[in-house]
């Protein structure tokens, strides 16, 4: 089936999630699913669509089990097809898909779940003993390690784990269970999901784990990805970069992780700054040390206006931005900006090993 057919088929299923079937053949005939989903190894992100021979399927409003189908294979790379069944080939044309032939493995919230949401680590081993399926997914594909990761359960995120959970499963939003222990600020959680393979730059086009670990405002876990990895230019389409995100919740010191690492002061989100941010939330510390590494005090965002104009008159940020208007970066401030530009991310590690003297280093540094 062609790119654009199989687009839109999937449009089709996302908008119709019910869908209604109108079997063809005799009621002798063995029947086929209605619809199967084949994982393509295409870069597209598609995935070729068959309607099964001999089936009609027509609009319908209720249910929605297609939907999750598709999400669930979107999401969950473990998976390589899933058939949808039409039920009895007897059904007439008012019948709706009934289910999805995923057994043990789609369903609604099981007790792995709640025993992994509420830490309760014995009933957790218990169910695994006897066979429970620790990759069981709700109807928004949250499995038993998104709960656990959410909620800073170390012992069943090493319990799930060690009986086969997936590290990297993706629920509805596309967040990874590292994404959620980011988001819990829980570094044990962390520490492993990363010694388990856990990726610390997952192809998302959400918020990342650095993204989750700025909002919460954890500079541990900050740190502990910036070392491993992780994208300090990592852009969601909603927060921008992971400095975007430190500056509007106003988490100072992850922050200056991020700048003192190498991030980009003046990457733009819709032309908006992190200094645009900083100016919104009125925090004269974090307009001063923005500007110090290099924020520009005359970027506009896409309304045309400059950080200063979201400040009041005669505040504290407003005298900032006056100041340094009248008063421009020395030459010493300025060599050093430009030398952390030109050193990109990773600027510590690359201007620790550069033969000048010490003292030179720690001022690179900002130390």
């Amino acid at each position: 089936m062609a790119g654009l057919e199989v687009a839109k088929l999937l449009a089709e299923l996302l908008r119709n999630p019910g869908m209604r079937a109108q079997p063809a053949g005799t009621a002798g005939q063995a029947r086929q699913p209605a619809l199967r989903l084949d994982r393509s190894k295409d870069r597209s992100g598609w995935f070729p669509c068959q309607r099964g021979r001999g089936v009609n399927l027509e609009r319908a409003d209720s249910g929605g089990p297609v939907l999750a189908a598709v999400s669930l294979l979107i999401h969950n790379p473990g998976r390589s097809r899933l058939d949808v069944d039409v039920g009895a080939p007897s059904m007439g044309t008012d019948d709706v898909i009934s289910h999805v032939s995923l057994p043990r493995f789609w369903a609604d919230r099981t007790p792995v779940h709640e025993a992994a949401r509420r830490g309760e680590i014995l009933q957790l081993q218990q169910l695994i003993e006897s066979g429970a399926c620790v990759n069981a997914v709700t109807y928004d594909s949250i499995t038993p390690l998104h709960e656990a990761s959410l909620r800073g359960q170390t012992q069943c995120v090493k319990l799930l784990l060690a009986a086969g959970a997936q590290v990297d499963a993706r629920n509805i939003d596309g967040s990874t269970p590292l994404c959620d222990a980011c988001a819990s600020g829980s570094i044990e959680c962390v520490k492993v999901l990363l010694s388990h393979g856990a990726k610390v730059n997952p192809p998302l086009y959400t918020a990342s784990p650095l993204h989750e670990a700025c909002m919460n405002g954890s500079s541990e876990c900050v740190q502990l990805l910036i070392d491993v990895g992780a994208n300090l230019e990592a852009h969601d389409c909603h927060f921008g970069t992971p400095l975007h995100v430190a500056c509007a919740r106003e988490h100072l010191d992850c922050a200056k992780l991020l700048l003192k690492a190498g991030a980009n002061v003046n990457a733009a989100k819709l032309h908006e700054t992190a200094l645009h941010h900083a100016a919104k939330v009125k925090n004269v510390d974090l307009v001063e040390m923005l500007i110090e590494f290099g924020g520009n005090i005359y970027a506009r965002d896409n309304r045309g206006k400059k950080p200063s104009d979201y400040t009041w008159s005669s505040s504290p940020t407003a005298k900032c931005f006056e100041y340094y208007e009248k008063t421009p970066l020395s030459l010493s401030q300025l060599c050093r900006v430009t030398v952390r530009k030109a050193a990109g991310q990773r600027a510590l590690e690359k201007i620790a090993k550069l033969n000048i003297p010490p003292r030179l280093i720690q001022y690179l540094s900002y130390n």
